[in-house]
């Protein structure tokens, strides 16, 4: 079934359908929250909420680009939320007091096996990983995160070499 007809029959109401677009977008939209969320109790709590929404939201839905990048949108303002209501984000902090760190050895990340990577970027702070998941992964402007969150650009920016800074820290002490 495409996704045009999954989206109509969900609609309607029909559990088959409900079921179809669980199975085919919950794995994918997992690991988008297990990225954002301390472990996978949190990703897993996320991901359900996530989920009520986008089957909320689903007449809302133009069919205008890719069903999944517009659940993908979904879910990660839904971690978003969570981590509002659970972390306050550090002070600016200059791009400058962390740029030394960012200086050599970018070729170590490239030998990470994926799960490594994965772990590391749980073991961020919060902040951290917040902006990181964001700006490199989930490629949203340093502008678009600011927003989101309520902070400014300098902010993000800074939240994001500081990221950098840790995984590269993490990754020279293997």
């Amino acid at each position: 079934m495409d996704d045009f007809t999954l989206v109509n029959e969900c609609i309607k109401g029909n559990p088959k359908a409900q079921k179809a677009l669980f199975d085919k977008f919950a794995p994918r939209m997992y690991s988008v929250c297990l990225r954002y969320m301390k472990n996978g109790q949190q990703a897993e709590d996320v991901l359900q909420d996530g989920l009520v929404k986008v089957f909320t939201k689903l007449p809302d839905y133009k069919n205008e680009g890719v069903l999944e990048g517009w659940i993908r949108r979904i879910m990660v303002n839904t971690c978003l939320d969570q981590i509002r209501k659970n972390v306050k984000f550090q002070g600016d902090i200059q791009a400058e007091e962390v740029e030394y760190k960012l200086e050599h050895k970018d070729f170590i990340a490239e030998r990470l096996m994926a799960e490594d990577l994965m772990k590391l970027v749980q073991s961020m702070p919060e902040g951290y990983k917040v902006v990181f998941n964001m700006f490199a992964i989930e490629g949203y402007s340093h502008q678009e995160i600011a927003a989101a969150l309520g902070v400014t650009e300098s902010t993000s920016k800074s939240q994001y070499l500081r990221a950098r800074a840790y995984l590269r820290d993490r990754l020279e002490k293997r």
